[in-house]
């Protein structure tokens, strides 16, 4: 397993990948502030040890290598425990969902990923570069820039959902669209994700507000109580959109409902028609010796005229009544 390291303080940044936890031992002891991104957990033996250098709780380790916990924010002695969820989404295909554990201490911040891929290369390249905000603030600042690129992604992989559901309010009125329902379901199931995802994190968010640690200082909470709005900002955001999926499926049903009633008034009157004829029909084809007008060599064309007569008088009275 790899570690991407970076280590800066007001004057200077550098980055380096270590292969080893011993060398990963020799780079704590450097100056300044650390950031550990480890962008897989799949090595377990690997995180363990990582854990036994930083003292890091066991149960806090069982949270790392379990990919579904749900965000929340845990304090303990001597470090901040975070976990919370990235979201991306490539083109139009269902967006993925990741866990990001991270570890605050006095100096060092350790971010564990379930893969390789995340939105935090504009951080190291402004750590990198000049620094800026980073250079003169602590480490629980670099933990607010992280999570703030986190919720950044999910405003932009919400707003990708926009063009999706224009073409959902088309296709609504669409009576031969066969798979919109299935359309509409998958994505209705995503935005149900992400609703159960953002609400936990509103509450991890508001719990680092208020934690009685010195490891966040007080100064930067106007920056979590930012990011605090534009969760719930993005909670406004998802409950609009499932009630927008809402509407548009009642929309659709609507359309399928009035298609159904069209298709019933047609068949409705076509069998009221056939009712009269189809009594008509019936008398005449029962097999008694002694009926009426069966002698008779006009008693075939005068049945079929009568017949139609009662159609057509019938389809004049529904039309006379706008039932046509």
């Amino acid at each position: 397993m790899s570690f991407s390291l970076i280590g800066y303080n007001q004057s200077s940044a550098w980055h380096k990948n270590a292969d080893t936890i011993d060398e990963l031992a020799v780079q704590r002891t450097k100056a300044g502030l650390l950031w550990i991104n480890i962008d897989t957990i799949c090595d377990t033996d690997t995180v363990r040890k990582i854990s036994e250098v930083y003292h890091i709780h066991p149960l806090t380790v069982e949270d790392i290598l379990d990919g579904t916990q749900r965000p929340k924010s845990e304090e303990f002695d001597d470090y901040l425990f975070i976990i919370l969820k990235s979201v991306s989404r490539k083109g139009g295909e269902e967006p993925e969902f990741e866990q990001i554990s991270m570890i605050i201490t006095c100096d060092t911040l350790i971010t564990f990923q379930e893969r390789p891929g995340d939105p935090f290369e504009g951080i190291r390249q402004r750590i990198l570069n000049n620094g800026g905000r980073f250079r003169r603030m602590g480490i629980d600042y670099l933990a607010y820039a992280i999570i703030d690129s986190l919720i950044d992604e999910y405003f932009s992989t919400l707003d990708s959902f926009n063009v999706e559901f224009e073409a959902f309010e088309e296709r609504a009125f669409d009576e031969n669209d066969n798979s919109f329902i299935q359309d509409m379901q998958k994505t209705r199931r995503t935005i149900s994700s992400m609703h159960r995802i953002i609400w936990p994190m509103r509450e991890s968010i508001a719990a680092i507000i208020h934690f009685d640690s010195e490891l966040i200082h007080r100064e930067l909470e106007p920056f979590f109580k930012d990011i605090l709005d534009n969760i719930v900002q993005l909670s406004e955001i998802v409950e609009n959109y499932r009630e927008l999926l809402a509407s548009i499926m009642e929309v659709n049903l609507s359309a399928v409902s009035n298609r159904m009633n069209r298709v019933m008034k047609v068949l409705t009157i076509i069998s009221t028609i056939f009712i009269p004829l189809t009594f008509i029909v019936g008398v005449y084809g029962m097999n008694f010796a002694y009926m009426p007008e069966l002698q008779s060599r006009l008693a075939y064309p005068i049945v079929w005229i009568v017949m139609l007569l009662i159609a057509l008088a019938m389809l004049f009275f529904f039309k006379k009544h706008k039932w046509l």
